[in-house]
């Protein structure tokens, strides 16, 4: 699976796609979950959930790949910490935005991600934006504040809460994707697969140690509760390592904004899943504000890659 005598880069899209897809069904467990266990606790469960899957597909790549596990070095640790501890705070502000406002709107709030990235990189390495980079990037940000605006007219104050929570959640799911794909490219040994699925292992082991501990010390109950509700929590679980693996692999073969690009069709899936599942029926000035962030960030994304 290493990849020398076929170019498997291709493999990205589909990984990317299946991942898009396993994320929108793991965020619809979660946000069910957020009434009986919390935001915190539908937190916990991608990961706690996740990592038996994650040591699972780690078992089964690693017999097929026939190569000995990738090395760990300071520099791999400090990137899959970074990632890990940046992607349970995302989750958590996704969650707690959930809870306030419809499931498909703040998916796509999260998806402001791509645009971030290129601000980040604006304001901390000096990269260059182009005429037509920060009209994409006007565009898109035209479309969270016309999703948020009815909603700020019609109760006040508290409804600019979740927009924010969204935004900032797109963020740290940025600084994740930065972190988990250095991750992987730091690794020696193994295929991308291997490498992926091992990034994917430490990672959700991480995650999960961080929070266990976290609900002994301050909420042993929120603990006893998760792990009462797994048969529901498990399916969230297996969505979500299922997610991660198709992004990890997707960061191991292709630049993360290429991942995350094609990861806006999310959006769609999750607008799939809100009308079934939450029979919820999204406005026109929702749809529209979905639109104009889909189309800035492709267009934000076609010229960075020129």
């Amino acid at each position: 699976m290493s990849g020398a005598a076929m170019d498997w880069t291709w493999l990205w899209i589909p990984a990317t796609l299946a991942a898009a897809a396993a994320q929108a069904g793991r965020n619809a467990v979660q946000r069910s979950l957020t009434e009986t266990l919390g935001t915190l606790g539908a937190t916990q469960v991608r990961f706690l959930f996740g990592f038996p899957f994650a040591l699972l597909f780690l078992a089964v790549v690693y017999s097929i790949d026939g190569g000995p596990l990738p090395g760990i070095n300071g520099e791999f640790l400090a990137f899959v910490i970074g990632g890990a501890v940046a992607q349970i705070a995302a989750t958590a502000l996704m969650l707690a935005a959930m809870r306030e406002r419809s499931f498909v709107v703040v998916t796509a709030w999260t998806k402001t991600e791509p645009i971030q990235v290129a601000i980040f990189g604006f304001a901390v390495l000096g990269d260059p934006l182009s005429l037509t980079g920060v009209l994409a990037i006007v565009l898109a940000t035209l479309g969270v504040v016309l999703m948020s605006s009815k909603g700020a007219s019609a109760t006040g104050k508290g409804s600019l809460r979740p927009a924010l929570f969204g935004l900032v959640s797109g963020a740290f799911f940025a600084l994740s994707a930065i972190g988990f794909r250095g991750a992987i490219l730091v690794l020696d040994g193994g295929g991308f697969f291997l490498q992926s699925t091992w990034t994917l292992v430490w990672s959700l082991g991480i995650q999960s140690l961080i929070l266990i501990v976290w609900m002994l010390l301050f909420n042993r109950a929120l603990l006893i509760a998760c792990m009462a509700a797994w048969r529901a929590s498990i399916w969230g679980g297996l969505l979500g390592a299922c997610a991660s693996q198709g992004w990890f692999l997707g960061f191991a073969l292709t630049a993360a904004a290429n991942v995350r690009t094609l990861g806006l069709v999310e959006v769609l899936f999750a607008q799939i899943l809100s009308r079934r599942i939450f029979a919820h029926t999204s406005s026109r000035r929702e749809l529209l504000g979905i639109a104009l962030i889909v189309i800035g960030v492709g267009i934000l994304v076609a010229v960075a890659g020129r």
